[in-house]
């Protein structure tokens, strides 16, 4: 199948294409990398009568660092963070996690903001900004205004975008010293989409989590920060604590069931996950085998 038609505008800058969308409104899909929008257009899932093109605007590219605080323009592409010594350095989880993001081809023409905007519950993105305590810059009508992530994401390919918004920036606070990470996911085959996925965060003191944040994706119509969390913070990790956090992550997901997989079968998959992800941020490699999945 093929795209129904639909008229083509470039914005020139910021600026204009929020002109663009100001007149076209409901109308108008914005295009960046194109990665989602174009498939979904071929199969004539969406059919928009207007594509505002902002893939040309130089200004909502690059990553930098200002004080504690890392600022990713929304047209920063995927094979951009797996390039950069700042993503490397201050928030390792976006690298460990690009590089689960389908395929080169199209990590070379995917962007971080067209990624959140979709707002795909299996995507790696959305949980990685959810867990590391994002704010999603947006510019509209009213001025420029910040999201947390928590907000951000309302359901299945929605947001708190409006019609006349443009997502332009992300920012991340720096990962603190002692901080660690953790990124897996489950998938048929590499990038295939997630079956389930788990991008966590801790603040690591001695043999304890200080702070310990899990988003897990494609268990829910959204990415979750899990609340199961709370349980295994400032304690000694036991593999019976272990287990009582993993009943509680249990009973707050509410997984959906698809073609790959069944919410029992979703659920039993996170679980391994929370497994595996403490064993492996506290080097602790008995609670990986202790009988919780």
């Amino acid at each position: 199948m093929k795209a129904s038609a639909f008229a083509y505008a470039r914005a020139t800058s910021v600026a204009h294409a929020l002109e663009l969308l100001a007149v076209h409104g409901e109308k108008a899909r914005v295009l960046s990398g194109g990665q989602s929008l174009i498939p979904a257009m071929n199969l004539r899932l969406v059919a928009p009568d207007v594509i505002v093109d902002i893939g040309g605007l130089a200004e909502l590219r690059g990553i930098a660092v200002e004080g504690k605080t890392l600022v990713i323009g929304a047209l920063t592409r995927h094979a951009d963070l797996l390039k950069s010594s700042d993503i490397a350095k201050f928030v390792p989880l976006l690298a460990a996690a690009v590089a689960h993001i389908a395929h080169p081809a199209i990590r070379n023409r995917g962007t971080v903001g067209g990624s959140l905007a979709q707002a795909d519950p299996a995507s790696e993105l959305p949980a990685c900004m959810l867990t590391l305590g994002a704010s999603i810059v947006v510019r509209g009508p009213g001025g420029e205004r910040r999201i947390a992530a928590e907000e951000f994401f309302r359901g299945i390919y929605e947001t708190q975008l409006a019609p006349q918004d443009l997502l332009v920036a992300v920012e991340l606070p720096v990962a603190d010293s002692g901080s660690a990470h953790f990124f897996q996911e489950f998938a048929r085959r590499h990038g295939d989409y997630a079956i389930t996925g788990l991008a966590a965060q801790a603040l690591l003191e001695g043999d304890r989590f200080a702070a310990l944040r899990l988003g897990y994706f494609a268990v829910g119509d959204r990415p979750v920060l899990a609340e199961a969390a709370d349980k295994l913070t400032d304690v000694a990790v036991t593999p019976a604590l272990l287990a009582e956090a993993s009943d509680a992550l249990s009973d707050e997901l509410d997984p959906h069931e698809d073609q790959q997989a069944t919410p029992a079968m979703r659920r039993h998959l996170a679980r391994i996950l929370l497994r595996r992800c403490v064993a492996s941020l506290l080097k602790r490699p008995d609670l990986q085998l202790g009988g919780v999945a």
